[in-house]
């Protein structure tokens, strides 16, 4: 029995789980009810609705993706600079909510964040003011910086403990001070695991449905909401497939970036 016996299950699997999929939303987004060749679906992005849904989940992707950049990379420097051993048990301990299903770690948040939840009960309890963040863009983007940050931690760390310190010391032994050692050696040697955390987190923070569903009580449609809804509600599969494509090319330009900066895909988790 020759190796490529042994790829036959992954190959069966990619083609009816991957191949046949994308080759379905191709055909119905560039064809309408008759089956006649169109790009109406494809150019329905630039309606008001669909055009400002795109650019709102394109802005709070992005803002999402930045505030996890800024939380993730101070926390991987801290797990790189402890013991192995600790270091092992924290990052366990940090993806142990990863286990559950997003759908219910996003119930969740919407239970704590509602007007008469546990924060606004504990500000309360302090003689704070309560705040009103539920249904509004600040509950979306925190729903995705919770779901998504550990996808920008693991990749940086990864990459972080590769870096020996024999490069840091030899810039420090150059004159170079921390701020320079860091900006000089640390951060460039790490932009692969930076820009992997990025895709990782862009890509499905651009695409979500489930976050501003829950957290946005419906007020606020994301792109991935739109087409959700010509798939379901609507039953438009031409439509919500060709916007889906539009939604492709921003996510091909996010792997075209991350194969140039990892060609051999070390740095994802």
């Amino acid at each position: 029995m020759g190796k490529k016996t042994f790829a036959l299950p992954y190959i069966v699997w990619m083609i009816g789980f991957t191949i046949i999929p994308l080759a379905m939303i191709v055909y119905y987004g560039l064809t309408d009810n008759s089956g006649a060749f169109t790009l109406d679906n494809v150019a329905a992005i630039m309606t008001a609705e669909h055009s400002q849904a795109l650019w709102l989940s394109l802005g709070l992707a992005l803002i999402s993706t930045l505030i996890c950049l800024l939380l993730a990379y101070p926390l991987a420097m801290i797990l790189k600079s402890i013991s192995k051993n600790r270091s092992s048990l924290i990052v366990f301990i940090f993806i142990l909510p990863m286990w559950m299903n997003s759908l219910l770690r996003t119930m969740a948040w919407q239970t704590i964040l509602s007007n008469q939840g546990i924060l606004n009960l504990l500000l309360e309890f302090l003689g704070l003011p309560t705040v009103q963040i539920i249904n509004t863009t600040g509950a979306i983007i925190f729903g995705m910086v919770y779901d998504f940050l550990p996808f920008m931690v693991l990749p940086i760390y990864n990459v972080l403990i590769k870096i020996g310190q024999d490069k840091v010391e030899a810039a420090r032994d150059l004159g170079a001070n921390g701020v320079q050692t860091f900006f000089r050696v640390t951060f460039p040697l790490s932009m692969p695991g930076v820009v992997s955390g990025i895709t990782m987190v862009f890509v499905p923070a651009m695409t979500t449905f489930v976050i501003s569903t829950l957290l946005g009580g419906g007020k606020i449609l994301l792109i991935g909401n739109v087409i959700e809804q010509a798939f379901t509600s609507g039953s438009n599969w031409h439509l919500g497939s060709g916007l889906s494509l539009v939604l492709m090319v921003f996510i091909l330009i996010s792997m075209a970036i991350l194969a140039k900066y990892d060609p051999e895909g070390s740095n994802v988790v």
